[in-house]
C-alpha cells in the first residue's frame, strides 16, 4: 500500500496524492467507527446479560484482554506467527480502475474495519476487545474511529516520495524502524495486560 499511494505513484495515475490520502484517512476512520459501533453495541448487550454474574464476568473479561495482550507480545517477538486471519488484500486493480479518492476511501474503509483484510498482528483483536469493553455504541464508535485514523497515518510517511530513489529510501527506513515498531507494540500490550490485572483486582476486591 505504501509503495503504491505515494506522490510519485499518484502523479503517474493523474491523481493528487493529498486528495487520495485524505480520502484514505476518512475512509479508515469511518471503517473503524463502524467496527466500533458494532462491537460497542455487542458490549452493551453483554453488559446487560452478564450484569447479574458480577465479579466472575469481570474476571472473564480481564482474562480475555490479558490473553490477547500476551498473544500480541508473543507475535511481535516472533514467537507466535499463526493467528486467525483472512487471506485477502485490497484489490490493487482499483488503482487503475477508479479515481484516487475512490480507491482512497475504499482501501481506507477496508483497512479501518481491519478484519476484512490480512491481520498482521493480534493487536487488532486487542483493540476490538477494548471496543467491546466500552459497553456502548457511541464510545465504541469513537474508539473505532481513533483506531481507524491511527491505522491510516503511516501513509503520511510517503509524502516525500517523488522519485524512484526516494521510494527505495523510504522502504529502507521502514525496514530499519520495523523492530522499533514491534517493540513498542509489544511493550504497550504488556502494559495493557498489567493494567487489566491491577484494575480487575481492584474491582473484585
Amino acid at each position: 500500500m505504501l509503495s503504491s499511494i505515494t506522490p510519485l505513484g499518484e502523479r503517474g495515475r493523474a491523481s493528487r496524492w493529498s486528495v487520495t490520502v485524505t480520502a484514505h484517512v476518512i475512509g479508515s476512520a469511518a471503517g473503524g467507527a463502524v467496527l466500533g459501533l458494532v462491537l460497542g453495541t455487542l458490549g452493551q448487550l453483554l453488559t446487560l446479560v452478564l450484569r447479574p454474574v458480577g465479579g466472575p464476568a469481570v474476571l472473564l473479561g480481564a482474562a480475555v484482554v490479558v490473553a490477547l495482550a500476551v498473544g500480541t507480545v508473543a507475535a511481535e517477538a516472533g514467537r507466535w506467527r499463526r493467528f486467525p486471519s483472512w487471506h485477502r488484500q485490497v484489490d490493487e486493480d482499483w488503482l487503475h480502475r477508479y479515481r484516487g479518492w475512490v480507491y482512497g476511501v475504499g482501501y481506507g474503509a477496508q483497512l479501518g474495519v481491519g478484519v476484512v483484510t490480512i491481520v498482521t498482528s493480534p493487536v487488532l483483536f486487542l483493540a476490538m476487545a477494548f471496543m467491546v469493553a466500552t459497553g456502548g455504541p457511541l464510545p465504541g464508535a469513537v474508539l473505532g474511529a481513533v483506531f481507524g485514523t491511527v491505522r491510516a497515518l503511516p501513509l503520511l510517511a510517503a509524502r516525500s516520495v517523488t522519485t524512484p530513489a526516494r521510494l527505495a529510501g523510504m522502504h529502507r527506513r521502514l525496514e530499519r524502524l520495523a523492530p522499533l515498531g514491534r517493540g513498542t507494540t509489544g511493550a504497550w500490550s504488556a502494559l495493557v495486560a498489567a493494567a487489566s490485572v491491577a484494575l480487575t483486582v481492584g474491582v473484585v476486591l
